[in-house]
């Protein structure tokens, strides 16, 4: 907010220098509102530069967690030695595991049947003598009673359909014959079950429909024990991993599924919280020595500074004591570079203590995290605190930027008033001195003949 400079339009000799008086007066009052206004705009820009550190606090905050991550999972590798037949995928072991899939009989697949008999018409030939039947779905039976309306395909349908059971009916018309309609039962889910469905149940108990695929479970052997299940989808097995069943065996074919550390499973994460890292310490760097930003002091930047150090200090328990034993190297600059070749070289018992030096999320050098995203956090935060504040000090001072830009106005207003009269009565008494000098000049001419 600024105040508008008023034009002086004076009359007299000395409006000039009104003009020059009523700018000088503004502008020395408007000194203290250029303070506000600048005070004002460093609070803004402060906020902002705080926003941006969180955003790249919490970057660096994520990667730490997700080498804790990769850590605490001991950075298993799932593989298969024939994805045709089987795979496994890890949902959170933590220790290396070989499993061998053989005698693969069958898959898991859901029931389907078909009605025994065909219907000439799906709206008008009746499906039941009685008007009652019963769906039965492996242990659980639903009594469904049709009216004279609906006792026909498409009112069966829409019956069974409306059970709410795990199975869906559908109407299949072949086109050809004098009967083309037929009913078909699907289960929504996989395995061997009994999916039947009698007319007159309490009577002749009749079954409407063929038993010729009422499901498969898939059958194998893991390790040579006997496995019998729903689902293709296995996840009750074995802890942290899920087995998929693809396809069946033949002859003495088999699938070896392991679960194996990889080393390559930290490059990347590594990588990441280089990357990061570096990203924070150039805003850092920005904020601290003689060309330092607005930031400059501020104690989020000396916390910060402390948090990034302990990063560089931090000593494991195991073979791997610090960073540089990962091929992270740190510069003058105090920025990081990463070789990751010094991971592929790692034997098994480096891997081990890359395990122990990572920790977990919450534990170890992934458990720093914490340090940072208690500045970061977007509801309890450091730098959140800090930013209300700057908001708060952003408000207070708009509230005297209005106030002092009012009063200036005031008193530009009604100083240009008092100039502007002074200015006409400047302009009256010029009037008045060249009237009186030409009635001299007048009279020096009459008396004198000539002007005086």
């Amino acid at each position: 907010m600024s105040t508008a400079p008023i034009a002086f339009t004076g009359i007299s000799s000395f409006s000039n220098d009104f003009q020059t008086i009523l700018n000088r007066t503004v502008s020395i009052a408007s000194l203290p509102l250029k303070q506000l206004q600048n005070s004002d705009n460093d609070a803004i820009q402060k906020k902002l530069l705080l926003g941006n550190l969180s955003s790249s606090i919490n970057d660096l905050a994520n990667s730490l967690s997700s080498l804790g991550t990769v850590s605490s999972g001991n950075a298993l590798s799932a593989s298969t030695s024939n994805s045709a037949l089987a795979t496994i995928s890890n949902t959170g072991a933590t220790s290396g595991a070989s499993y061998t899939i053989s005698s693969i009989t069958s898959l898991a697949t859901a029931a389907n049947e078909t009605s025994a008999s065909g219907y000439a018409d799906s709206l008008t030939a009746p499906v039941s003598s009685t008007g009652t039947v019963k769906l039965v779905i492996g242990s659980t039976s639903y009594t469904i009673n049709l009216t004279p309306q609906t006792n026909n395909l498409l009112g069966l349908e829409n019956a069974i359909n409306q059970l709410g059971a795990p199975v869906s009916a559908n109407i299949l018309t072949t086109g050809t014959g004098a009967t083309p309609n037929y009913l078909t039962l699907s289960a929504t889910t996989t395995g061997a079950t009994n999916l039947q469905l009698f007319d007159d149940p309490t009577g002749a108990n009749n079954n409407l429909v063929s038993s010729l695929n009422q499901g498969t479970n898939a059958n194998f052997q893991l390790n040579g024990v006997a496995v019998s299940r729903s689902s293709n989808t296995i996840n009750d097995l074995v802890g942290g991993a899920i087995f998929t069943i693809n396809g069946v065996t033949t002859g003495t074919q088999t699938a070896t599924l392991a679960l194996a550390p990889d080393r390559s499973q930290f490059t990347s994460p590594i990588q990441t919280f280089v990357d990061k890292y570096n990203s924070l310490v150039d805003q850092v760097n920005a904020q601290v020595g003689s060309a330092a930003g607005l930031l400059s002091g501020d104690p989020i930047v000396v916390q910060l500074q402390g948090a990034l150090r302990s990063l560089l200090t931090y000593q494991g328990k195991g073979a791997i004591k610090n960073l540089s034993d990962l091929g992270v190297q740190s510069d003058s600059s105090g920025k990081l570079s990463f070789d990751s070749t010094a991971l592929s070289a790692f034997t098994d018992s480096q891997v081990t203590d890359a395990f122990k030096f990572f920790g977990s999320a919450t534990s170890g050098f992934g458990g720093l995290s914490s340090s940072f995203t208690q500045l970061s956090d977007p509801v309890t935060g450091f730098i959140k605190t800090e930013q209300n504040n700057y908001d708060q000090r952003d408000k207070n001072l708009q509230t005297q930027i209005g106030a002092l830009s009012t009063r200036i106005s005031t008193l530009q207003s009604n100083l240009s008033a008092q100039l502007q009269a002074a200015d006409a009565q400047i302009a009256g008494l010029n009037n008045q001195q060249a009237i009186l000098n030409g009635e001299l000049q007048s009279l020096s001419l009459v008396l004198f003949g000539k002007k005086s």
